[in-house]
């Protein structure tokens, strides 16, 4: 600190410590707040007695760039974003039925504002009503293949715990809850939950249309779950 008079308005004289920051600490401020400094010029008092000093900082502030639709209107959706989770208990692996007859691993859409471990536990809760913990969700990979007009973008997940026990829930489009065994799989299989079991379990005596898969964890280092009553 140096020392600093301070005129008070009853004519006194108030000496008090200043405290300064230094050039690189003002810097450092400048530049957390979206400045950029060009030069920094040292401005001292002509007086020899005069130990003012100061620093004239010249700094800008960089054009933003902004981002803007190209139309006021929404974007056609052209692609679709879901996950498959994988449970494999004691009794075998969990698998339902959908109204129009395949058999798929529990799973849905990713809704907006969600994370791929808080969908899966959402649709496992929603579509089974068993519980699980976002934490208890290791994700596989993505699998990108188009069916019609729309990208199809599905997510892989292994539930290695959870708590209940199935049960078709209502409103649903799935139900039917059964655990199978993987050595007698049935044959109607929906080709997204078909896709994630053979990345899961290239084993898997599994026939599916191809799809492009990016790997997100090993799946083969988890390879069974289980549940908790």
């Amino acid at each position: 600190p140096r020392p600093e008079i301070l005129r008070m308005a009853g004519g006194d004289d108030l000496t008090v410590h200043m405290w300064v920051l230094t050039p690189e600490l003002w810097e450092d401020l400048l530049v957390h707040y979206g400045f950029r400094v060009q030069g920094i010029t040292v401005l001292d008092a002509p007086e020899r007695n005069n130990h003012a000093s100061y620093r004239l900082f010249q700094v800008h502030r960089p054009a933003r760039i902004t981002a803007r639709p190209r139309t006021a209107k929404p974007p056609v959706a052209h692609a679709a974003v879901g996950v498959g989770a994988v449970l494999l208990g004691p009794e075998g692996l969990l698998l339902g039925r959908h109204r129009l007859g395949t058999r798929e691993l529990p799973g849905g859409t990713v809704e907006p504002g969600e994370s791929l471990h808080e969908a899966v536990v959402r649709e496992l809760a929603e579509e089974t009503g068993l519980c699980a913990d976002p934490a208890d969700v290791r994700l596989l990979g993505m699998f990108l293949d188009q069916v019609g007009d729309v990208v199809r973008i599905t997510f892989g997940a292994l539930a290695t715990h959870w708590q209940g026990e199935p049960a078709d829930q209502p409103g649903e489009s799935v139900g039917d809850w059964r655990w199978w065994p993987l050595d007698a799989l049935p044959p109607d299989l929906f080709e997204c939950s078909a896709q994630i079991l053979t990345t899961w379990r290239p084993d898997l005596p599994i026939d599916h249309a191809p799809a492009r898969f990016s790997p997100i964890t090993d799946p083969h280092t988890t390879a069974s779950a289980s549940s908790q009553p």
